[in-house]
């Protein structure tokens, strides 16, 4: 069965033992993790958690089924989790979806599924399972996604609040709930009793940095000054992990823009003329759009965003993770030549 966003959303909360396959598929890697995540708490805290890779699928198809099928050794809840699922998985899943029995759901992961392979298909065309495509928001959908997943938690957003909680997680449902779990503690909300939150609460529990502050740190790490990066985040103080990364990301994201028109035929000149790029940045943006090709633009947004997310975990090294990123990308930076 094919799933709409609002169906795949109290599919997950609330879990019906009739369905064997979440398929989750779709560029949206973070998206669908987020939805994941939210299944398996919907499952309880003890949930037994099975994982298989594809290499198993391949070797052994009817483990899949077998695995759904068998009990947790202690009783309590139990599923099976696949990721970076291929078309290749098709025998497995087909076992799976024909077999007696299935106690266990299984969450398959597949960011490079296409909606018109077998893989898909075969999930939509089965009650027992539900197909989902994760694309990663934006404009007025990552606007409605935020309002959406605040209400979840009990939160009405006022003013100008969703846009700017769409624009700081640039799209990532997981950073976004992040924020909004944070939100909503802050404030004291949950379903049952609803809050406002407004731009004085986002501010209290964002504390982001502005662009000016960290504009120099992150000049450093696109132009690939590697020695200069210590120095600049020390000046900054503690707490800027997560404003720093989310910066970072903002301006990779431009960057990628930038660069889409420039792979178009049109010259650095003129693409920081159409879009009206602030003449102080002008200097370091066409630096960096010469210094690096669309492939490493997109490759260093994943790396950002993948430490964004582990920051909003408790027991990371904080600071030092941010720190460690933002050298390994002015080391990429430096090797760059787009």
């Amino acid at each position: 069965m094919k799933a709409s966003a609002g169906q795949i959303r109290a599919a997950v909360d609330k879990p019906d033992p009739a369905v064997r396959l979440y398929l989750f598929h779709g560029p949206d890697e973070a998206g669908a993790a987020e939805l994941a995540e939210r299944l398996a708490r919907a499952l309880g805290p003890d949930a037994e958690r099975v994982d298989l890779d594809m290499k198993a699928l391949r070797e052994q198809p009817g483990r899949l089924a077998d695995e759904a099928a068998s009990l947790s050794l202690f009783g309590g809840a139990r599923y099976v989790r696949l990721s970076g699922i291929e078309e290749a998985a098709g025998e497995a899943i087909g076992l799976l979806l024909g077999a007696e029995r299935a106690g266990s759901p299984v969450i398959a992961i597949g960011p490079g599924l296409k909606a018109s392979g077998k893989l898909v298909k075969t999930a939509i065309a089965t009650p027992a399972a539900l197909a989902f495509a994760c694309y990663v928001p934006e404009g007025i959908d990552a606007v409605r996604l935020a309002t959406t997943v605040a209400r979840e938690h009990g939160l009405r957003l006022t003013g100008d609040v969703p846009q700017r909680l769409a624009a700081a997680t640039g799209g990532d449902r997981a950073i976004l709930a992040r924020e909004i779990e944070k939100l909503a503690l802050y404030l004291d909300a949950a379903p049952e009793r609803p809050r406002d939150a407004d731009g004085d609460a986002l501010d209290a529990i964002g504390a982001d940095l502005g662009d000016t502050e960290l504009f120099h740190a992150i000049d450093a790490v696109l132009d690939g000054r590697v020695a200069q990066v210590g120095t600049e985040l020390a000046g900054l103080g503690d707490g800027i992990a997560v404003p720093l990364m989310r910066q970072l990301s903002r301006r990779l994201i431009t960057l990628a823009e930038l660069r889409s028109d420039m792979d178009k035929g049109a010259s650095v000149d003129e693409v920081l003329e159409k879009h009206r790029v602030f003449f102080r940045e002008k200097a370091a943006t066409g630096r960096a759009l010469r210094r690096w090709n669309a492939a490493q633009i997109a490759r260093a947004i994943q790396r950002v965003r993948e430490t964004e997310r582990a920051l909003m975990h408790s027991g990371t090294a904080g600071e030092v993770l941010a720190e460690a990123e933002c050298t390994a990308i002015a080391r990429a930076a430096a090797r760059a030549r787009g």
